[in-house]
């Protein structure tokens, strides 16, 4: 019976060294990282019937005769002494100035390098030498369970901290020009509006991911764009000045296929992407493909939804001479096609 009691006794000051350890770990990667982390002021046009869409300002009075701007602001963090900076596209989309205040009190005007909406990745150039930049941990190495610390400027209260852990990876989310967004990491690190653009870091203070989302509607569900992908994106918009993509020059819809259509053709998937318009006049060459094709393949490879022939429409599909499998009167044909690249 002591022995219970000495257990029992002994269990509270053992969870108080544990709880001290995470602590310790939190403020230590907190102090590593809050100096590169940033506050970003922008002033956006106003949209009469959104108000200012996702994260953006919110409707305001006119003044006769002066267009409608209204202030917004989201997180972002530094990648390199000179000045560099990362953020959310959604942050800076159709922003007419934007300006970067640091941990130092200092706010100076910021250039925009490069946007790609297709991954919601913004890069920003701020004239400041001497900063101190965070580094990208390789976030295919990630496993759910582990320490996910965000920081950021929800509500516009600056340098606020959030902890929890990576609850799931390899998520998917729609960007707002339509595409799918591969490779998000869930976490419940809480994320407001305002932590847009800021670093996900794990317990080393390297960064595995950039806030980008949450489900209004759901608790503890907060989405990061990966490590990887914003560093890849990244380097593209410093170097480039964009992420090079192709396109055919088509719209299309996923459409149900027969088991006749399946069967006939020795498909392997029921779906395809039926090809409702051709845009005539374009960089790309599309001639063969006609309104009413199913497209299957790409390449050889099964194609079954847009998301899927997205995938395929990468930097190294652009001028090159690409073979689709489509469906025509139910039969399977094969066509070429060259994609351009997409601007």
């Amino acid at each position: 019976m002591e022995n219970a009691y000495s257990w029992i006794d002994f269990a509270p000051q053992q969870d108080a060294e544990l709880l001290d350890s995470y602590s310790r770990t939190i403020t230590g990667v907190v102090g590593q990282v809050a100096e590169s982390v940033v506050h970003i002021q922008v002033m956006k046009p106003v949209d009469e019937r959104t108000g200012g869409g996702r994260g953006g300002p919110q409707r305001l009075p006119q003044i006769k005769g002066e267009p409608k701007f209204a202030p917004g602001s989201g997180s972002g963090f530094i990648i390199s002494t000179d000045g560099f900076v990362v953020t959310n596209n959604h942050v800076i989309e159709n922003a007419r100035d934007i300006r970067v205040s640091l941990a130092d009190g200092r706010t100076v005007q910021a250039e925009l390098k490069g946007a790609d909406p297709s991954t919601d990745i913004a890069v920003l150039k701020i004239d400041v030498s001497g900063l101190k930049a965070l580094s990208f941990a390789d976030s295919e190495r990630l496993q759910p369970g582990q320490i996910a610390i965000a920081i950021g400027n929800p509500l516009g209260l600056q340098h606020t901290v959030t902890a929890g852990v990576v609850s799931a990876l390899g998520r998917t989310l729609r960007a707002s020009n339509g595409r799918l967004i591969d490779d998000i990491i869930q976490t419940d690190a809480s994320l407001n509006p305002g932590n847009s653009g800021g670093p996900l870091v794990n317990s080393l203070g390297q960064v595995i991911g950039v806030n980008t989302a949450t489900i209004l509607s759901a608790q503890g569900l907060c989405f990061a764009v990966s490590a990887n992908v914003a560093a890849f994106v990244a380097g593209k918009l410093i170097m480039e000045g964009r992420v090079k993509r192709a396109y055919l020059g088509i719209a299309g819809q996923v459409v149900n296929l027969t088991g006749r259509m399946v069967a006939a053709n020795r498909l392997e998937k029921n779906t395809g992407v039926y090809v409702y318009e051709v845009v005539a006049d374009q960089p790309a060459y599309n001639n063969e493909i006609r309104t009413g094709d199913i497209i299957i393949s790409f390449n050889g490879k099964a194609v079954s939804t847009v998301d899927e022939l997205h995938k395929q429409l990468g930097a190294d599909a652009i001028g090159r001479s690409i073979e689709l499998g489509v469906l025509r009167n139910g039969q399977k044909i094969l066509l070429h096609a060259i994609p351009a690249e997409m601007r």
